[in-house]
């Protein structure tokens, strides 16, 4: 067993709708990746990056209540198996199938969480996960900006999403570690921060600053702040609700992930309005706010940034995230991994997917025509450098990772059993203490 530290990379796989469900902005689709996959994957292996964040497009592949059609997963998935290439499995990237409608369907979580069992029992070497990515900017996104999905702009209609959402990724966890005991699951969130402009803005920016926690307090089943629990309440949610939160948590086989861009730092305006800061903090002073109240360890999940007229914007940009990593990690804090975001360029997300204008966004490693851009040149050089220097010191998971091609040898099987009978134990130790505390 070789410990690793996780560079990766993802194949980026939005699919939310746009103009009231007409149009879905399928990210795979724009970026050449059904087409291209193959190619995708070898150019994965020439960056020398073990792990990539990639899952299936959830509104081809699920069909209906137990209806898959799991080709395009079978062809992928298999070459990712033939090739080693740890896949962080992303199920649900920012929309649904059609036929479920939106994140205002209270039957989403119970038919995801099948969902998620079901490809669990299908891919039973994969042990790294991803269920919802961005729970937050989902729900921000689709019921309070009314940018995609559902398209509402209301409290009441966020906190609705929002509850769903969770609760999905919650019941897909427990699903899925039914089938695989050892399954570790990153949360890829966004971590933001609100700066007041004046000391008008600070009860706005307060306001701001405790809301941007609740999708991972819900998925921990850590007590929200008072005000954020009267909020929950008079959009929507129930006292039965939340308590399923605190009475589901998983957090024992999770990692943090936390995305970091330039955008995640927000002036705030006394009104409320906000605009962006640019980076003030950076990611190693935000990491560290989120680190104190989960206690959980960390993974740079998604970074990126635009190679600019010079060229080398991105790739100072990767320089500058990587520092911060280090100095997150000498400071204490088990980090795990970190992320370029994506393999390829992206296209139109310099509209957040609002608008099908075909604009391609030159923010990968490779192009569109799969030409590596510096910055896959500088993160290939990264690795190299670092790979060596990372493990031992970076091991602080008591469930190893298992590599594809070790997922049948008799020590990997052992360690599930471990797995499945700690699970019990803490499941029976939960059962019989009083939660009036969170962890």
């Amino acid at each position: 067993m070789t410990p690793h530290f996780l560079f990766a990379t993802g194949i980026e796989n939005s699919y939310p709708t746009i103009q009231n469900g007409r149009v879905r902005m399928d990210e795979m689709e724009k970026c050449g990746h059904y087409k291209f996959w193959q190619k995708d994957f070898d150019l994965v292996e020439e960056l020398g990056i073990g792990f990539l964040r990639y899952g299936p497009p959830i509104h081809t592949t699920w069909l209906g209540p137990g209806k898959y059609d799991w080709s395009f997963a079978d062809e992928t998935f298999r070459d990712l198996y033939r090739r080693n290439i740890v896949p962080i499995v992303d199920l649900c990237h920012f929309g649904v199938p059609d036929w479920l409608g939106n994140f205002q369907n209270p039957d989403f979580p119970e038919l995801f969480a099948q969902y998620a069992r079901d490809f669990a029992l299908r891919f039973p070497w994969v042990q790294l996960y991803t269920p919802v990515n961005e729970m937050y900017i989902c729900a921000e996104f689709s019921a309070l900006y009314g940018w995609w999905n559902e398209q509402l702009q209301s409290d009441r209609a966020f906190v609705t999403a929002l509850k769903y959402i969770v609760k999905a990724n919650v019941l897909a966890m427990k699903a899925i570690a039914e089938v695989r005991p050892d399954a570790l699951f990153i949360q890829s969130e966004s971590s933001e921060y609100f700066h007041a402009e004046n000391p008008a803005a600070i009860g706005p920016a307060e306001h701001m600053n405790a809301k941007r926690f609740l999708s991972l307090d819900l998925n921990y089943g850590r007590r929200v702040d008072s005000e954020m629990y009267e909020y929950l309440l008079e959009n929507g949610m129930t006292r039965d609700e939340y308590h399923f939160f605190l009475h589901n948590r998983l957090k024992h086989q999770c990692i943090m992930g936390n995305d970091y861009y330039k955008t995640n730092e927000h002036r705030v305006k006394a009104d409320g309005s906000t605009s962006a800061s640019g980076e003030i903090f950076g990611y190693h002073v935000i990491t560290r706010q989120y680190h104190d109240r989960y206690r959980l360890p960390v993974m740079h999940t998604e970074t990126n940034l635009w190679q600019g007229p010079c060229g080398d914007e991105a790739v100072n940009w990767l320089w500058k995230e990587w520092a911060n990593v280090l100095r997150v990690r000498n400071d204490g804090v088990p980090i795990v991994g970190f992320t370029w975001y994506s393999l390829t360029d992206q296209v139109d997300w310099d509209s957040a997917l609002r608008e099908n204008n075909g604009n391609v966004n030159p923010l990968g490693l490779y192009d569109l025509d799969r030409n590596i851009r510096p910055v896959g040149e500088a993160y290939k050089q990264l690795i190299s450098d670092w790979r060596q220097v990372l493990p031992a010191q970076s091991v602080c998971l008591q469930v190893p990772i298992v590599m594809p091609h070790e997922s049948k040898e008799d020590w990997a099987e052992d360690k599930k059993s471990e797995a499945k009978q700690a699970s019990q134990d803490s499941s029976t130790a939960a059962a019989n203490t009083p939660s009036t505390a969170s962890l």
